[in-house]
């Protein structure tokens, strides 16, 4: 994991990184492949990159309820998701979401992937190595974390002097303006955890905020028939219950896409809000997701433990069965 680049405006200079992936051959931490634009807590101009136009097709890493619903209408049309991520560095790195293989920054990746699963929303963009709050869009909004703010542990939250950027996320997460869509980490440590002597102090912040949900990743998309379990990186839910009560789980099928990590989870949760606000059309980010939270499934995982699983698997059919949502 790359701890070159710093990002200032704290009480102890935070480390940025993608939450991120790794390589199939190499099985490390990608974070080391999405750093910042020029370091030494620079800005950079946020990119605005046009929403790459891809064939409307369920791929195979995908869960089966996505085809489902678009075939009900249901796309994501009226939600805006935005992207909070590397759109300037120069590290690029290879997959394939089943258009072909290409080559792509951090931001890049997940951009597509949200795009892909839900592809009536409005995409926006943010370069996370900007100090500038996140603006929101009119209507619902999703905010899309694929990243962690790192430094040495034993802080207190309120210790931390977050910059713009940081604190206007932490603000909507709290308030329930949008719904934050944060990539849980790959340290095989339980959320807000200590790794390397250091925490993500972003998860820390996002603790028991009402729209802030926590995305692990499973190896597989899980069936009862065919149960799947947290992927060996990801983190897990732990056992603070006002995680366990925000934490879902999602299929991250590296092996199809040679994309890994809780980086690739969170776009996942980020096109299925959108996609149940394209039907609850009056929902509030709240509304939505609670309705995540609450019909994830447990029949689908390896020995469920609110510990390990939090909610449970996403369910987008659960999610938009309902006639409507309170």
């Amino acid at each position: 994991m790359s701890r070159n680049f710093w990002k200032f405006g704290i009480a102890a200079a935070l480390l940025l990184l993608p939450a991120s992936m790794a390589s199939a051959q190499e099985v490390v931490d990608a974070d080391e492949m999405a750093a910042l634009c020029h370091g030494g807590g620079s800005i950079c101009v946020s990119a605005k990159i046009p929403v790459a136009s891809t064939t409307q097709a369920v791929q195979n890493w995908m869960s089966p309820d996505v085809g489902a619903a678009w075939a009900a209408g249901y796309k994501g049309r009226g939600v805006t998701i935005t992207m909070v991520d590397d759109f300037s560095s120069s590290d690029r790195f290879s997959g394939n979401f089943g258009i072909g293989v290409q080559t792509q920054r951090h931001g890049e990746w997940t951009r597509e992937e949200a795009s892909m699963i839900a592809p009536s929303a409005t995409i926006r963009t943010k370069d996370f190595s900007t100090g500038s709050a996140v603006s929101l869009a009119g209507g619902r909004n999703v905010l899309n974390l694929s990243y962690g703010m790192y430094t040495t542990a034993g802080y207190g939250v309120n210790q931390i002097w977050w910059a713009p950027e940081e604190a206007s996320i932490i603000s909507y997460a709290t308030k329930g303006s949008a719904i934050i869509s944060k990539a849980a980490g790959n340290d095989a440590v339980a959320v807000g955890g200590v790794t390397g002597g250091q925490q993500d102090y972003l998860d820390l912040a996002l603790i028991g905020k009402s729209t802030a949900i926590f995305v692990g990743a499973l190896s597989t998309n899980g069936t009862t028939a065919n149960k799947a379990q947290l992927a060996w990186y990801s983190d897990y839910a732990g056992s603070n219950p006002l995680v366990q009560s925000h934490f879902l789980v999602v299929g991250v099928e590296g092996d199809k896409t040679g994309l890994y990590g809780t980086s690739f989870a969170a776009p996942i949760i980020s096109g299925y809000a959108a996609i149940i606000g394209s039907k609850f059309t009056k929902a509030t980010p709240v509304q939505i997701t609670n309705d995540l939270l609450n019909t994830a499934r447990t029949d689908t995982l390896v020995n469920y433990d609110p510990s390990i699983y939090g909610k449970g698997e996403a369910s987008l059919s659960r999610a938009l069965a309902p006639v409507a949502i309170h």
